[in-house]
């Protein structure tokens, strides 16, 4: 049972699926054992997203795994979570939504210099297959570009 000091956990996948537009910090809200979950890393966003209603926004399928050593309360791992944030940003975000082709996706989660867990959502569009092998072209294109660069030096 190891606690990471510079917890960043990051949506890999949301960049290969997702264009983002505007991206947000918001808190979440949590249970005891969760927290200790998230500062031993075992957290898992690649199937998360964010819904809005009129209560504010949640995060849904957000995999927190259980804590080794709770008891009878420890937590759900895929429950609902709600995000913290104010009343324009939570409209800005909404508007957006209803636009035909954005979601909202979590991409990053963090501990902050305060402590407390930190989750960094995207307003995204998703991307289209042509679109996506083109990112993997200019990836492998830079990644040769830099082995080149490194073999002159």
């Amino acid at each position: 049972m190891e606690l990471i000091k510079n917890l960043e956990i990051v949506n890999r996948k949301a960049t290969h699926l997702y264009y983002f537009d505007l991206k947000l910090e918001a808190g979440i809200v949590l249970r005891g054992t969760e927290i200790k979950s998230i500062r031993m890393g075992e957290v898992n966003m690649s199937d998360a997203f964010c819904t809005i209603d009129q209560r504010g926004m949640y995060v849904e399928n957000l995999h927190i795994g259980e804590y080794k050593n709770g008891t009878y309360n420890n937590h759900i791992p895929k429950r609902t979570r709600r995000l913290l944030l104010n009343k324009r940003e939570l409209k800005k975000f909404d508007s957006r939504v209803r636009e035909q082709g954005y979601t909202i996706i979590p991409y990053r989660l963090y501990i902050s210099e305060r402590g407390f867990a930190k989750l960094e959502i995207a307003l995204a569009k998703g991307k289209k297959s042509f679109d996506k092998r083109e990112a993997i072209k200019e990836r492998d294109t830079k990644r040769e570009m830099d082995r080149v660069i490194k073999a002159y030096k």
